[in-house]
């Protein structure tokens, strides 16, 4: 198997395991096969260079995270989540917020989780950035700074993050909704159970129309199976007409719903066309957490019965090293692992691995990275054979190529943050 300083020039990279579903021509269908991949000129072609024996070694398209908060990660040593649960997290965000969040740490915290993303085998993320006033102005133009320094490496998309009862929808949102659109963005919301929120959808809708937007969703981030605002939002969409992309995610509580009552739900999901993202690393950090009471449920989101029903589904990384969750390093292969596990993918259809890389950037309008003639070559190779040699270990040796050739993996030392994490 080829784990040495990785060739350059026309190449055939002989005798890899790729999933059939990735191939040019896959109907999303089929499991691991072996074959042959060209590379010439950075991009994916017939067999006809240089052989090199890769020995079964598993090989995957560039990953696309599609549901971050890039604002967010690393401020764990300064702001650790005192209890774990999820109003600590809230409330210990809004703290640090409020203290530190100037241009200067946004982007120097953004940039380090952008580092190791790319080390790890990713070419595009979503990021959610707060966007409650004045942080709406200090974020925005550091995205915008951060997508032009990353360009040719990561691409990036942002969504506006706001709570559906912090926000004037029909007055002072709308100067966020300016930034967003400015930056090409997606305008964002988080949906809970308040009285006037099928009004508040309605006037969010027609925000987004009026900017050409489309929108993404934090949706019942909680195991309250009274949460029911992913229903209403796909009445909404159904309602209204609204035709750009909607996005929605957690969508937690549908797990602890009436069984009819769920499929009910997902019927109306199915029929809106919404594209759902689930975050199984953060969902089961912080759902159903009590102190002393060992947890009974996942907080996972039901990606089975979406799937059945033409749903696209996607797994992202969420939040990193940040109160909402202690740990991570938006490695999608630990993304992919952990949701096999918790979501019990295995045993079932065997084209998850979509769910990491081309449905994501379907959902959110990434230029697509396959395994086809033609494509980028943008290549995550693993000492792995199968699935289970795969997620057995963290593949810490993954060959990570960009057009086609292999880049420095070195991953950024924590301690580069540490003055920003003195505490006051």
């Amino acid at each position: 198997m080829y784990f040495k300083a990785f060739p350059e020039g026309p190449l055939t990279l002989r005798n890899v395991t790729v999933p059939a579903c990735l191939l040019g021509g896959g109907d999303g269908g089929g499991d691991l096969i072996r074959t042959d991949i060209g590379i010439d000129t950075g991009r994916v072609t017939p067999p006809g260079g240089t052989p090199v024996e890769m020995g079964g070694a598993m090989l995957l398209p560039c990953f696309t995270d599609m549901h971050t908060h890039l604002d967010k990660g690393h401020i764990w040593p300064r702001a650790a989540n005192p209890d774990g649960s999820f109003a600590g997290a809230l409330a210990t965000v809004g703290q640090d917020r409020a203290a530190r969040w100037s241009a200067e740490d946004v982007y120097r915290r953004a940039d380090f989780a952008l580092r190791c993303a790319h080390a790890h085998g990713t070419r595009a993320i979503r990021t959610h950035l707060d966007s409650l006033s004045p942080q709406d102005d200090i974020s925005w133009p550091v995205f915008e700074r951060l997508r032009e320094d990353w360009a040719g490496r990561i691409d990036l998309q942002a969504a506006s993050l706001a709570g559906c009862d912090s926000v004037d929808l029909r007055g002072s949102y709308r100067h966020t909704a300016d930034l967003v659109a400015r930056a090409g963005g997606v305008l964002g919301l988080v949906t809970y159970p308040v009285e006037d929120l099928r009004d508040r959808l309605r006037a969010f809708f027609d925000l987004a129309g009026t900017c050409g937007l489309p929108v993404d969703f934090h949706v019942d981030e909680t195991m309250d199976p009274d949460a029911e605002t992913l229903r209403l939002i796909a009445e909404t969409v159904i309602e209204t007409g609204f035709d750009a992309p909607v996005v929605v995610g957690h969508c937690c509580s549908l797990s602890t719903q009436d069984e009819a009552r769920a499929m009910a739900t997902l019927d109306l999901v199915a029929r809106a066309g919404l594209g759902a993202v689930s975050l199984p690393m953060c969902n089961l950090y912080l759902q159903d957490r009590q102190a002393g009471r060992t947890p009974r449920r996942r907080g996972v989101t039901l990606v089975h019965e979406m799937k059945a029903r033409g749903i696209r589904v996607a797994f992202a990384s969420d939040n990193t090293r940040d109160p909402f969750y202690a740990y991570g390093d938006l490695d999608m292969l630990e993304v992919l692992r952990e949701a096999t596990r918790i979501a019990h993918l295995d045993h079932s259809d065997p084209d998850w691995a979509r769910a990491v890389t081309t449905t994501p950037a379907e959902i959110c309008g990434f230029a697509q990275a396959r395994l086809a003639v033609g494509d980028p070559a943008d290549l995550v190779i693993f000492r792995a054979r199968d699935w289970t040699e795969l997620f057995a270990r963290p593949q810490s040796d993954r060959i990570v190529l960009r057009a086609g050739r292999a880049i420095d993996r070195t991953l950024p030392d924590h301690a580069e943050l540490d003055d920003l994490m003195e505490t006051a």
